[in-house]
Order: C-alpha cells, then structure tokens, then sequence
C-alpha cells in the first residue's frame, strides 16, 4: 500500500505510519534504530533513564540509523528538565511525550524545530495539546500495555478524530493488519505498537519477557495500581497477583514493591518480582519475527484485508 499521501508519514518522513511505542526499558537504541530503518518511527523510551544514560542512548542511535526517531519522555520523570534540554542539544527529530500534561514544553520544543506529539487517553487534554500547537496526538486506548486511561481503543479514537485538526495515532490492542484497517476506519492516521515488538529477535528484553508474551492469552494481562491512582497493565503473574492484593491494604507498600520491578522484567525476566507491562495484543502474538518482519506483515496483511473487504461486508 502507498501510504505517500499520508498525514503522519508527511510529517515525520518516514515510509510506514508506524510508531514503536515508548516503553521504558525495552524501548533501546537499538531497537528504535531497527524500527526506523525497516521504515516506521522507532522510540527510544526515557522513562527508566538518567540523563546521561538518555544521552549515550542518542549517540548511538545516531550511529545505527540515518533515519527520523523519537525519544519519549515521561512527565513525572524527575529529571525531566535536563532530558529535555538534552533531545534540543543532540537535535532530536520527535518528542512524544506522555504521563502528563506536558503543554508548556510544546513551545520550546518546537521553536528548536522539534516534531511533537503526546500520548492522552483524554479529549479534554488533546483539546488543549492542539490549541498549544502540538503536532500530532497519540490516543491510547486501555487495551495498551504500561500506564493507562479507562476508555477503549475503539472509543477514544474516533472521539480523538472528530475533535481534531491535527494526525491522530491510535494506540492499543493493535498487533496485526486488520487492526491496523481497523483504527483508520476510525479516523486514524497511523498505530503506536509496543507489545508487538517486545516479541521481535532484535528488541533486548530477556527471553523470558518474549516468552510470556507468546503463551499469554487475551486474559491474561491484567490491570494493577487502579486503587494507587495509576492503573497499568502486565501480564498476570505472581508479582502482580501480589500487587493487587496488597495495593487493597497499604498503598505504600505496593508502591515499594513496584520500584525497579520494570527492570528486574526486562534484565532479569524475574517472574516472581517482576512486571512483565504488556497489552491485550499479547493474545494475538504467536511468533517471534524480526523488526522489519513485523512490519512488512502489518502492511501486507492490511492490504489483504482491504481488498478482501466486501466479502467480510458479506458475512
């Protein structure tokens, strides 16, 4: 499919309107450079960094690809004003950012011709990120993996396009064409995949996050943190079966159960004390491909299902 014309692929130069969700952790230089280089828009996600780890994480996507990338950036990162003086010195291409209202960043981050973009799971907050000149709106639906809003895919995003100028990127239980087909029917411009591409040979998580992910049903990633004020969805395991039943008794004590189980994910593949984040999508992924597999099969799969079209009307 040509997706030339396309708002999004216009914007941020790319080939394909495909971004690599943000995730902390998993989201490496390494794995965005992949991303961009099979032709989408890969992210390397700040959340779990210092500032100079973020720097080291610049410089060497700098070195693996030639193409646009982005770096997310989390507003409840305490570091947040050093990160982001860092993506305006190493002239970053696109900024999205995300677990906060971050409007009064739009503004010097686009007067140093930086791309913007933010990921809301509220109209009210993406009414607002547009007035202030922001790019482009990720609308995260609750099917997502990692920290999440109450309302679905299928919801936020048509509501997200019918009140806006700007592209709108649909995130959430997205892992193939048909869900790709599915979310521009809404309205959207392109998809935001995390889950997808944790289960690709070239994203650095620990075998065992990759694992869980292709034996885990659409069931079975669950909701914890609801009680904390920040829900956020992992594949259910012991730990967060844990989470959940504390979180009902102290609040604090499941807050500090949660530092550095992101990690102790990712590095470790700890089941019994790590939070494996994942998104319902998981039950729709059987196989480990490589980045630029992953891709070529979204867009093949979508022009398949487009053309096949009047005959799912037929049904």
């Amino acid at each position: 499919m040509d997706f030339s014309e396309n708002s999004i692929v216009k914007l941020l130069n790319i080939k394909y309107p495909i971004i690599e969700g943000g995730m902390a952790w998993v989201g490496t230089a390494k794995l965005a450079a992949e991303v961009s280089n099979a032709g989408g828009l890969g992210t390397i996600g700040s959340g779990s960094m210092t500032p100079d780890i973020l720097k080291e994480q610049i410089k060497k996507i700098k070195e693996l690809t030639n193409k646009p990338y982005a770096v997310n950036i989390i507003m409840i990162n305490p570091f947040i004003e050093d990160i982001i003086n860092i993506v305006i010195e190493e002239k970053v291409p696109v900024v999205i950012m995300a677990a906060g209202n971050p409007g009064k960043y739009i503004p010097i981050l686009k007067s140093n011709n930086i791309i913007t973009g933010a990921v809301v799971s509220s109209e009210n907050l993406a009414l607002r990120l547009e007035k202030k000149g922001i790019d482009f709106i990720v609308g995260e639906g609750m099917e997502c993996g990692g920290h999440i809003g109450d309302v679905t895919t299928m919801v936020i995003i048509p509501k997200l396009t019918s009140i806006l100028k700007i592209p709108v990127i649909a995130a959430g239980g997205i892992a193939d064409g048909r869900g790709m087909v599915a979310v521009f029917m809404l309205g959207a411009s392109g998809i935001q995949m995390g889950t997808r591409f944790i289960a690709s040979y070239e994203c650095e998580a620990h075998e065992n996050y990759k694992n869980k992910i292709l034996k885990a049903g659409i069931r079975d990633s669950v909701i914890t943190g609801i009680k904390m004020g920040h829900p956020a969805r992992s594949i259910k395991n012991k730990f967060v079966k844990n989470i959940n039943k504390i979180e009902s008794e102290s609040i604090e004590e499941a807050e500090r159960l949660l530092i550095g189980s992101l990690k102790k994910a990712h590095i470790d593949g700890d089941n019994d004390n790590g939070s494996f984040m994942a998104g319902q999508s998981v039950g729709l992924i059987e196989n480990i491909k490589s980045v630029k597999e992953i891709i070529e099969d979204l867009c093949s799969d979508m022009d398949y299902t487009i053309k096949n079209f009047s005959g799912v009307l037929s049904k």
